[in-house]
């Protein structure tokens, strides 16, 4: 699990990176800025997601559905 934290972090940071050098350069200035915002965003909440639910799934306990009585 602790590789998709770091595959996380660093999807989410390469992402911010994307983004801030598309703001740089002009989000309208060319074709190319405004693809690299786009992608920068979509990388940045992709590595946020895979952390964040790689860090739920180590903190949670297994859920038992076949541990209740049955009717």
């Amino acid at each position: 699990m602790t590789g998709f934290i770091i595959l996380g972090v660093i999807a989410a940071l390469v992402g911010i990176l994307l983004v801030v050098s598309a703001i740089r350069g002009g989000a309208n200035a060319s074709p190319r800025n405004t693809a690299m915002l786009i992608g920068g965003m979509m990388l940045a909440a992709f590595g946020i997601v895979i952390a964040g639910f790689a860090l739920v799934y180590q903190r949670t306990a297994p859920l038992e559905l076949n541990a209740g009585a049955t009717q």
